[in-house]
């Protein structure tokens, strides 16, 4: 459970750098975080995934 909550934790703070690369219109880094986010989040759901099946 612990590594589910710090990778969605991860996940949030990632995304909030996007939004803020994204406001400041570098696209370049705004993208890579959403790319950080996307691995980050699918690593929390795959974590959740197996915990719910045992």
């Amino acid at each position: 459970m612990r590594h589910m909550m710090i990778r969605s934790i991860l996940a949030m703070i990632w995304a909030a750098g996007a939004v803020m690369n994204g406001v400041r219109g570098n696209m370049q880094m705004c993208l890579f975080y959403l790319l950080l986010c996307g691995l980050c989040l699918a690593a929390a759901y795959s974590i959740w995934k197996k915990q719910k099946q045992q």
